[in-house]
């Protein structure tokens, strides 16, 4: 008898992290609903992605974060709710699990989360108060008893790697590079479509139920010097380096505005506390993705680089 995949909804399904998790469901063989709103599927701005949906068979859901009957319709269809609302709606999120009581059928929520363990981070403002909305939002999820998993997918490649952390440049340096702290902490770096995989493999996992999933590919988990000898390597090049240390850079932090200011302020908590590696992953809260599917072939930080030479 074949096994019955869960039917998965995404919210914020045309969204930066939401197109990916979509896509990787539909080829997962999950019946795959996209939560999205009726200008959305007109927006020139979306019609591509609209268009992959539709080609890989997505389901599409008439509804808003905003409009509860609209959101109990959508997740009465499925068994898993994924959230990728963005930053402004976070504080929302409180609204689906609203809506997952009252159709009372979700078998697994994932909030919005998808990067650094916000219980175990080191953030200044104004990183901490999005790291702080995300923690207690974790704690109405535990307290409302839906079963849940959180997901750490760290650093983004897509957002880091293409300027190598660079505040407004547009490809990786090629002469000097700013390394923020001493360059040798250790973060972790995942292709958004990876991040996805994993994600979409652990719908289905009991081990995954009320954990964290981490995700930590030995060939992501670089230091930021390693990630700069890599690219020297690739370009045949020695760059001058620029180190930042803490003192400078929260000084630097105050003085800046955004979005670079919370550019810096991620590269704080990640490159001089360490908030992607300075803690041992218990049993008792996560277990960590690429233990638990090996059969899953990532993309590393040096093969992402490869595209900008």
């Amino acid at each position: 008898m074949a096994e019955t995949k869960s039917k998965i909804l995404i919210v914020g399904s045309t969204g930066f992290i939401g197109k990916h998790l979509v896509e990787a469901s539909a080829k997962a063989g999950h019946p795959t609903f996209a939560l999205v709103r009726e200008p959305t599927l007109s927006n020139p701005a979306k019609s591509k992605i609209i268009e992959r949906f539709k080609a890989l068979g997505v389901n599409f859901v008439l509804g808003d974060l905003y409009d509860h009957e609209s959101l109990v319709k959508a997740i009465k269809q499925v068994n898993v709710v994924i959230s990728t609302v963005d930053h402004s709606q976070l504080v929302d999120q409180h609204k689906i699990i609203a809506a997952i009581k009252e159709a009372g059928n979700v078998q697994r929520f994932f909030p919005s989360e998808f990067g650094n363990d916000v219980d175990r981070a080191h953030a200044v403002e104004p990183a901490k108060t999005t790291y702080t909305v995300k923690s207690n939002f974790r704690r109405e999820v535990e307290a409302s008893g839906i079963p849940y998993t959180y997901i750490v997918g760290n650093f983004f490649s897509g957002y880091f790697l293409p300027t190598l952390n660079q505040p407004g440049a547009t490809a990786p340096p090629r002469d000097k590079i700013v390394v923020l702290g001493d360059g040798n902490t250790k973060a972790i770096f995942n292709k958004e479509q990876d991040v996805s995989t994993y994600t979409i493999k652990a719908v289905d996992d009991p081990r995954t139920l009320n954990k964290i999933l981490y995700i930590m590919p030995p060939g992501n988990t670089v230091s930021f010097n390693e990630i700069v000898s890599l690219w020297e390597k690739k370009i045949g090049k020695t760059l001058e380096k620029i180190y930042v240390p803490e003192e400078q850079l929260l000084k630097k932090i105050q003085e800046s505005v955004e979005p670079i200011k919370s550019l810096l302020c991620y590269g704080y908590s990640v490159f001089v506390k360490g908030d992607h590696t300075n803690f041992e992953v218990e049993p008792s809260f996560g277990v960590e993705a690429t233990e638990l599917y090996p059969d899953v072939k990532y993309t590393s930080v040096d093969e992402y680089l490869n595209q900008f030479i």
